[in-house]
């Protein structure tokens, strides 16, 4: 008999053939990485390079171990809904060079507490997805993207936290007050610029037309219903003027002649 406590080799137990393909399958979840894409692992965080490979939209199987996720330089055009609701380490995401014009409301859901850095400049958006980027605390770079410069692009920007080194870079591509076309929007926010004032006044014109019409509408009906009330009483006078005339009867009181 052998020490107590220790057993045999031929004691062991050997794994079946279900534990062998659950334990090959957790293997191959740690070690994925997206084809034509490298996926360096540095002390259990991953990197995954998926330059300049052109990608037209996001690659299956990122590991959810990744810290690091480049996707930059090549030819996406649009962020889906849930693109990276299973990356919940990832703190950089570089999205930049690419032709994204167009990105879902829920398209970085799972990211908002950890990511630290999304690049998004050099793509083709006209407008910022306020509800996509409002939720994350991520330094944020939009520059040279075709912006167009309106209110609702001034108020997206409040709650974004910009990366300071690229947001001199973020210029009106269009905009409502064509004085500011192709000028750094930072600056013009920071002179004391508001696109929101357009808007505003737009809205007050349009709500004064809308007032005036109304009241046109009502005077005109006062001054039909005049009228035509007096047409109705012209047309009764003439017709009591219209009636024969009935002698005065006679008193039979007043004294015979």
């Amino acid at each position: 008999m052998g020490p107590v406590g220790k057993q045999s080799p031929s004691s062991l137990p050997v794994p079946t053939g279900g534990s062998c393909l659950l334990l090959l399958f957790c293997l191959r979840l740690g070690t994925s990485c997206p084809q034509s894409c490298q996926c360096p692992d540095h002390a259990g965080a991953v990197a995954v390079h998926c330059s300049a490979k052109d990608l037209q939209e996001i690659p299956q199987g990122i590991p959810a171990n990744a810290v690091l996720l480049k996707l930059d330089a090549n030819r996406i055009a649009r962020v889906p809904n849930g693109a990276f609701q299973h990356l919940s380490q990832l703190r950089e995401l570089d999205l930049s060079w690419n032709a994204i014009e167009t990105i879902g409301p829920a398209a970085f859901s799972g990211l908002a507490g950890g990511l630290r850095l999304l690049d998004l400049s050099h793509n083709r958006l006209r407008r910022i997805p306020k509800d996509a980027l409002g939720q994350l605390s991520a330094k944020v770079r939009l520059a040279h993207n075709p912006l167009h410069c309106e209110c609702a692009l001034q108020e997206a920007l409040w709650e974004l936290k910009l990366d300071p080194d690229s947001v001199d870079d973020i210029a009106c591509h269009s905009s409502e007050q064509e004085e500011y076309v192709g000028k750094p929007l930072i600056q013009a926010l920071d002179a004391g610029v508001s696109f929101c004032s357009v808007q505003h006044k737009t809205t007050d014109v349009a709500m004064l037309v809308t007032m005036f019409g109304w009241f046109t509408m009502v005077i005109a009906y006062v001054v039909y219903y005049v009228r035509q009330n007096q047409e109705d009483a012209r047309r009764h006078l003439e017709y009591l003027k219209s009636l024969p005339s009935t002698p005065a009867s006679k008193d039979p009181l007043s004294p015979a002649p």
